[in-house]
């Protein structure tokens, strides 16, 4: 009726249905439509309208945290009451700030920085599954390792697994994590292929830790702290393999492979403490380095049995609220981790700079390694998708003083002790750092120490030349056969004279498989004829022999050409093939060509 009389009010009252329809905002200021028709129209005759221009620094947006997730806010955005836009925009801290700052100085160059925080899912060392009798075996024939409990079947009840509490228990006192003596499991819905339960028991709101820190010793004798923000226990999911392609993308099918749906996770969360990727490799490194050492687990990325997700934004700098977190995954090892989070920083501010920031939306992307880039996956769910419920078929999880003590009392040395202790035998800091990179390396260090060998000469070995032979040939500390006792005698009898160091090279490949695990190295040197020649008579015709191979460069010595004694020194440990006493050789070698020409 009042269209009839006056068009122009008619017009004005659809602008703001349509209006009105169109402020029903998602994350990040998208428009959010109901699906239909007249929704559709809408849409096209209100952007079509002239909208009054709003700032972008006008909006506001309230936080929460999430319990699951990087301690990152959870933006939901507002705009203030009587200011609209009719435009889609991104209205996060970080647009503002940009804005704010072009609009005030349009030559300053607007300096950003990055927030990172990581989610660490980490295998835990225990030879069932979390809620079943399953082996959790990595390397299993397909879908070998399954059961009713673990797939899922209707009237099956889980049952936790003590052991895997217990190592939840010892990373959060690693950690320096508060243990809660009571928590919960709860239901957190999924609906994938690989998982198939429909949903995973993890905990949201009562975590089994709280609270922590990652401490790394950088080489230049400072530290460098990242908070944890909770460690929580979780089963895993099963895994998808591709048929034809390494991703879905390109596959002509797929398969499941259920045997790893039920190994008990510890899912570790960082505080958003990191700002490049080099301190998120170095936090990892440090974080992996604490759950090996603690027995947790063995945090291998190439199995999968640790798999890291960041969550990266940037913000300008000197701005406090973050900006749009996106999550990458996919990433296979540390230094891969690192141009991920590099790249996806330069994508974040790249988009941001030329005005697009309304692209940088809540996601989960892919890092792709052949492409070095990251790629979109899946739009990021959000606390009400996953549906969380405290888990029906578990009671809470209760930790009494009796298993907390036992815990407390199996603690190992951290590496961060180790670190300190091997610092205090004077060893430099690039060796203590080595030494307590990887518990076997540590393991046998202490071992040859036990046995009254130098700190320094037991170093020199294993950080030397017993390394150098694992890069060589792509093995591990782990891998190597030879035992600590084997080790230390071999060092003692370079000390006695019994062997040169040059024999002990020559023979150190075939000690690190096992050779002299038997008999022992002395045995094993005799075996085979290697024993250090130290006979006077006996070096003082060697040193004779190879003087008078070379008369030329003698006679070049004694007329002043004094650097040919280094010629002459390998001329007869040529000779002796590396068994003759370098020290008794080098004396008799001086006395001769000090004598008078004959």
């Amino acid at each position: 009726v009042l269209g009839a009389h006056c068009p122009l009010l008619l017009r004005c009252a659809t602008t703001s249905i349509m209006r009105s329809l169109m402020m029903q905002r998602a994350p990040c200021g998208q428009a959010s439509l109901k699906s239909g028709p007249h929704c559709r129209t809408a849409s096209v005759l209100v952007n079509s309208v002239p909208a009054p221009h709003t700032r972008l620094g006008e909006c506001t947006s309230s936080s929460r945290s999430s319990g699951s997730s990087t301690a990152w806010p959870t933006q939901s955005h507002q705009c203030r009451p009587g200011q609209h836009s009719m435009r889609p925009m991104h209205t996060c801290a970080v647009a503002a700030a940009v804005e704010h700052s072009t609009s005030t100085n349009s030559k300053q160059e607007v300096e950003f920085e990055a927030v990172i925080g990581i989610e660490t899912h980490v295998q835990l060392l225990t030879n069932t599954k979390a809620f079943c009798s399953c082996p959790s075996a990595f390397g299993d024939e397909p879908n070998t390792n399954v059961c009713p409990i673990c797939l899922g079947h209707p009237g099956t009840l889980p049952v936790p697994n003590k052991a895997a509490v217990k190592l939840a228990l010892r990373a959060g006192l690693a950690l320096g994590s508060t243990i809660a003596r009571r928590s919960k499991f709860d239901r957190k819905q999924y609906f994938y292929a690989d998982m198939p339960k429909g949903y995973q028991i993890s905990q949201y709101d009562e975590p089994i830790c709280t609270g922590g820190q990652v401490v790394v010793d950088l080489p230049n004798g400072s530290t460098q702290c990242f908070g944890v923000t909770r460690a929580h226990l979780e089963e895993d999911s099963g895994k998808t393999v591709y048929g034809g392609a390494d991703s879905l993308a390109g596959s002509d099918y797929s398969l499941v492979d259920f045997n790893r749906a039920g190994v008990p996770l510890l899912e570790i969360v960082s505080e958003p403490d990191m700002r490049t990727g080099r301190d998120a490799y170095m936090y990892c490194d440090e974080l992996r380095r604490i759950l090996r050492f603690t027995g947790v687990g063995e945090c291998n990325m190439a199995e999968g049995s640790m798999r890291c997700d960041v969550n990266v934004s940037v913000r300008p700098k000197g701005v406090a609220k973050f900006g749009t977190k996106v999550e990458v995954k996919n990433m296979n090892s540390f230094s891969g981790m690192q141009k991920a989070i590099d790249f996806e920083i330069e994508r974040q501010v790249g988009l941001i700079k030329e005005g697009k920031a309304a692209e940088v939306v809540q996601e989960t992307r892919m890092w792709d390694e052949f492409k070095q880039a990251t790629f979109s996956m899946r739009k990021k769910e959000g606390l009400a998708d996953y549906r969380y419920f405290p888990e029906p078929d578990l009671p809470p999880l209760v930790v009494d003083n009796a298993m907390m003590s036992e815990v407390e009392d199996s603690m190992p040395e951290l590496p961060a002790a180790r670190r300190a202790r091997y610092a205090s035998l004077g060893l430099p800091l690039a060796d203590v750092l080595q030494l307590a990179d990887e518990p076997k390396t540590a393991a046998m260090f202490d071992a040859v120490l036990a046995t009254g060998v130098a700190p320094k000469q037991a170093t020199n070995w294993i950080v030397g030349d017993i390394q150098a032979y694992c890069k060589e040939n792509k093995r591990t500390m782990d891998s190597l056969l030879i035992t600590p006792a084997v080790l230390a005698e071999m060092i003692a009898l370079i000390e006695q004279g019994v062997i040169s160091g040059r024999i002990a090279k020559d023979i150190l490949p075939e000690l690190l498989e096992g050779a002299a695990n038997q008999g022992g190295t002395k045995a094993y040197v005799e075996g085979k004829g290697m024993l250090m020649i130290s006979d006077d008579a006996t070096i003082g015709a060697m040193v004779d022999q190879v003087l008078a191979a070379s008369p030329k460069q003698l006679a070049e010595f004694r007329s002043g050409k004094v650097k040919l004694m280094a010629f002459f020194e390998g001329q007869l440990m040529k000779e002796s093939k590396g068994r003759a006493d370098p020290r008794k050789m080098k004396e008799t070698l001086v006395a001769r060509l000090a004598a008078p020409a004959s």
